[in-house]
């Protein structure tokens, strides 16, 4: 179990006490639909924490025995044997360390409890392995909730599916599921794979992957995640993804490259902790020879020398920036954002300026029926639509879509429709129940009032028309998402400034969208080269911007911008590897939150580095001017390292998502 990477060598456990990015989650993950849900650490199934119990126990045993009078032999038996099992592992991992010409502090550690036992004071040495095998079985319990937070976040998915086969059910292995697979999902079963429902109705928890709160209905048409939990209902879905491309999936791969990655806080901080470690090695030495030569005795020297080389030990500053980021990227995944790495995380909190893209994050991306307006008293409201819905369900264009999917959620359904054609550029026709109906463009009917209206009100106008005479017009727009207004004010609230709307609609279109929501700044009528030349000029202003896009056609803003988050985690790998962040369920009020948490992180770090400072000043400062024991040095340099650890750990229970 290896320490200090200035002083050490790596070890292979996944969280190494102190090494640079510590402790780093690795998540070694079988195939993502064939693994099941972790079971939180349990105190005493780690090696660490057996050992330092049973150190403790033979000091408490060898500490009774001595006061109590017994022979000297058999509380030095105990001591010693309280030295082996407290201290054997550190040993063992700095005798390989040195192989590799790398000086392990565990190794100092362990010299300097035989050190103290060599001059007498075997007492003192005891205790010091005591508390330093105590500190590493709190460290490592620490490491192995943390990691378990964070493999929940994947091990969520079934090692079985219900396949759906003319022959009937068949019970198949779900990494083996392919695209296409017609699936049965019974009520309290888990989903085994990103899928589409064709049949059935139930309501599925979802709040490991996109942090809903409660159960979200789900229908005919609904997607729905590998490893949420079917309701009450039993639901008849088709696999839309491979298990290795699923939402769970790209969490797990998410969640690795960000636990191997390190912040520009850790890389400096091992930047300067090389050239300290060669310094307090050299002072170690001076702090033993120098009184020596002065005439103090071997074993003040030798004490004071051990005490020094323990307490300037860097191991608190080290672990003072992984923790805080690694267990925000952990909250921040079960809250249904992907950040992708320690990087990522650090820099979304220096984030000044947030840039809004339109089309498919400030509005849901879908265009919806917004209004009907009649234009002969021959047909009322649901009679236009119905017609109108007849004749475009053979349409593949996404206005014709919206039609139908209002007639059909209100109803009655769509009349079969005769006679289809479609004219590019002008609209539909078909023959409707014995009627010649047309959809189309409002320029075959220039005059019209009730088109200009629905213009200027910002809708996409159709006319429907039968029998050449036009008997309505539909208004048609992508709405506001609900929550876009109360995100817009949350982000300009995190950061101090009003966000920016950037979009390659008309001006008059984002004007009225800008005003609904709150934004004043509207850059409109941009292609995707104007939006990456508007976020190099606020950042040439000395911004950091932050774009929150869809992830695609926004994919040059977002690779150009200081952080770039995309919505839709269940979209295109483009998202993926453009985006910093991922939003899996396109709530927007998880941007604010993330840049909070992001700032948070960063508070945390920043006062573990004045803990752990601290700590080493006046730890050093006690042993060079007055004589700090042994024991209580190293009391103190493990409680900081372990204390900045847990306050790092914080942020894996408390969030800006739960404010």
């Amino acid at each position: 179990m290896n320490r200090c990477s200035s002083l050490l060598l790596v070890s292979d456990r996944s969280a190494s006490r102190c090494s640079g990015g510590s402790p780093v989650v690795v998540l070694t993950r079988p195939s993502p639909a064939s693994v099941v849900p972790v079971r939180r650490t349990r105190l005493f199934a780690l090696d660490e924490v057996r050992w330092a119990a049973a150190a403790l126990v033979l000091f408490l045993i060898g500490l009774a025995a001595q006061l109590g009078g017994a022979p000297e032999w058999l509380w030095w038996a105990c001591y010693l044997a309280c030295y082996a099992a407290g201290g054997w592992e550190p040993g063992l991992a700095g005798l390989r360390a040195l192989r590799a010409k790398t000086l392990d502090v565990d190794l100092l550690m362990v010299i300097a409890a035989l050190g103290a036992a060599a001059i007498g004071q075997i007492t003192e040495g005891a205790l010091l392995i005591v508390i330093f095998a105590t500190s590493g079985a709190m460290e490592a319990l620490a490491t192995a909730r943390t990691e378990d937070s964070v493999r929940g976040l994947v091990d969520l998915a079934p090692d079985t599916a219900t396949r759906l086969t003319d022959d009937g059910e068949q019970t198949v292995i779900a990494a083996d599921l392919a695209v296409g697979d017609v699936l049965l999902v019974r009520p309290g079963e888990r989903i085994a794979a990103d899928a589409t429902v064709l049949s059935g109705g139930s309501e599925v928890d979802q709040a490991t992957i996109t942090g809903e709160p409660l159960p979200v209905d789900k229908t005919a048409g609904d997607e729905v995640f590998a490893g949420t939990v079917n309701g009450t209902g039993a639901l008849r879905i088709r696999v839309d993804r491979r298990a290795a491309d699923s939402v769970v999936a790209r969490i797990a791969t998410l969640v690795e490259e960000a636990s191997r990655t390190k912040a520009k806080t850790q890389l400096f901080i091992e930047k300067i902790e090389q050239r300290y470690s060669v310094g307090m090695v050299a002072v170690t030495v001076a702090v033993f020879v120098i009184p020596l030569l002065l005439g103090e005795a071997l074993q003040r020297a030798l004490l004071r020398a051990m005490t020094f080389m323990i307490v300037a030990s860097p191991c608190a500053v080290v672990l003072a920036t992984m923790p805080p980021l690694l267990a925000a990227i952990a909250t921040a995944g079960r809250h249904g954002v992907l950040v992708k790495s320690a990087v990522v995380m650090e820099r979304l909190g220096t984030t000044t300026r947030v840039a809004f893209d339109k089309t498919g994050t400030l509005t849901r991306g879908a265009p919806e029926l917004v209004e009907i307006r009649c234009l002969s008293s021959r047909f009322d409201a649901d009679a236009v639509l119905r017609m109108a819905a007849s004749v475009e369900v053979p349409s593949e264009h996404p206005l014709a879509a919206a039609v139908v999917r209002a007639a059909r959620s209100r109803g009655p359904a769509p009349i079969e429709v005769r006679e289809f054609a479609a004219q590019p550029g002008r609209g539909v026709e078909g023959v409707v129940g014995g009627s010649f109906v047309t959809v189309v463009s409002p320029a075959a009917f220039p005059g019209l009032a009730e088109v200009a209206a629905l213009q200027e009100l910002g809708h996409t106008a159709v006319v429907v028309t039968v029998d050449s005479e036009p008997v309505g017009v539909l208004g048609i727009a992508d709405r506001t998402r609900p929550e876009a207004a109360d995100a817009v004010a949350a982000v300009t609230a995190v950061t101090g400034s009003a966000p920016v709307l950037l979009t390659g609609d008309n001006r008059v279109t984002a004007e009225r969208l800008a005003a609904e929501v709150g934004i004043a700044d509207i850059r409109a009528d941009l292609l995707p080269d104007d939006k990456v030349a508007a976020v190099r000029e606020l950042e040439a202003a000395g911004e950091r911007v932050t774009v929150v896009g869809d992830g695609i056609n926004d994919a040059p803003a977002l690779a150009a911008a200081h952080t770039g988050i995309a919505l839709g985690g269940a979209g295109s790998d483009l998202t993926l590897r453009t985006a910093d962040a991922v939003v899996v369920r396109d709530d927007l009020s998880t941007v604010a939150a993330v840049i909070a948490l992001s700032r948070r992180a960063r508070r945390v770090v920043i006062a573990n580095l004045a803990i752990a400072g601290t700590f080493i000043v006046v730890l050093v400062t006690w042993d060079l001017v007055g004589t700090l024991p042994l024991p209580l040095g190293v009391a103190g340099h493990e409680g900081s390292t372990i204390l900045v650890g847990l306050n790092g750990l914080r942020l894996l229970r408390s969030s800006a998502f739960d404010s």
